[in-house]
């Protein structure tokens, strides 16, 4: 189902607040709604400072792992990382999830979007948000804007097997650009660096001998919803609707207008998770 966000939205259930203790071994089977936010390429997760909040305050238990090495300082990437692929991300992020009492939605931003549809491929999920996401194979992403973000990187040879970040100047451009440029840039201090293979796996997927990316539609059957931003450079929300479409027998899909890739943080962020609350009671309750 595709609907515009002005739209009305529909009635959100209130629950009693649970306990906001956060790691997975704390949660229990009385816990209601568990959320597993999983953060994008560069990022970490304090790309959630104010979703978390935000849903725990209207009664959500939520976990936010970091994927793995993101826990490094941001200039002293660790030596393996440039070989670490997706599967490796979601081999972490299945076993975070094995320990619940319950499967989890999963929240997941940019490539922590894909990731977050690998799993609900894999069963792992009772339903999942997508924003701004990567791609799957099945969808050709290539664009005049998200080409021009990665170009520095990729120029270098033997970037798919070496760590990368985003410099200031393109996280701005690319990442940030409906942000006020001083958040910006305090954000971009928090960038860490990522796997060239994991960028690899999501930019050149028929190369991959591996298929990471590889999903058949028919593997999922839980909710989905895709949130696209029309000022996107990276994930423009044409791409976002085609991943939707390959979707289509269990998604829905909504594009904001005036919103940039960054929509956990930018301003109007509250509206997109009030929506994502609202859409999450209606389908995953």
């Amino acid at each position: 189902m595709y609907r515009s966000p002005d739209e009305p939205t529909p009635q959100r259930l209130f629950l009693n607040p649970v306990s906001t203790e956060r790691p997975p071994r704390l949660i229990t089977s009385t816990m209601a709604k568990v959320a597993v936010f999983i953060h994008g390429m560069w990022g970490t997760p304090d790309v959630w400072r104010n979703w978390r909040p935000f849903l725990e305050a209207r009664g959500w238990q939520t976990i936010a792992p970091a994927l793995r090495h993101h826990d490094a300082p941001p200039l002293a990437p660790p030596a393996d990382l440039g070989t670490t692929s997706l599967g490796d991300y979601v081999a972490d992020l299945t076993n975070t999830i094995e320990r619940l009492p319950e499967k989890p939605v999963v929240i997941g931003h940019s490539m922590g979007g894909l990731l977050a549809l690998l799993l609900c491929a894999r069963g792992l999920a009772r339903a999942g948000v997508l924003l701004t996401p990567a791609p799957d194979a099945g969808v050709i992403a290539l664009r005049p804007s998200n080409l021009w973000a990665f170009a520095r990187i990729q120029l270098n040879w033997g970037w798919w097997r070496r760590p990368h970040r985003a410099t200031l100047a393109e996280a701005l451009s690319h990442t940030f650009n409906t942000t006020d440029p001083r958040e910006g840039a305090e954000l971009h201090s928090t960038f860490v660096h990522d796997s060239g293979r994991a960028l690899f796996e999501i930019a050149l997927p028929w190369l991959d001998g591996s298929k990471t990316t590889t999903v058949d539609p028919r593997l999922v059957t839980v909710p989905l919803l895709f949130v696209a931003a029309d000022r996107d450079k990276l994930t423009p929300p044409g791409v976002v609707r085609r991943s939707a479409q390959r979707f289509g027998h269990v998604s829905d899909y909504v594009v904001y207008p005036g919103q940039g890739h960054w929509v956990p943080g930018q301003p109007g962020w509250e509206r997109i998770a009030e929506d994502t609350i609202a859409w999450l009671d209606g389908k995953a309750a």
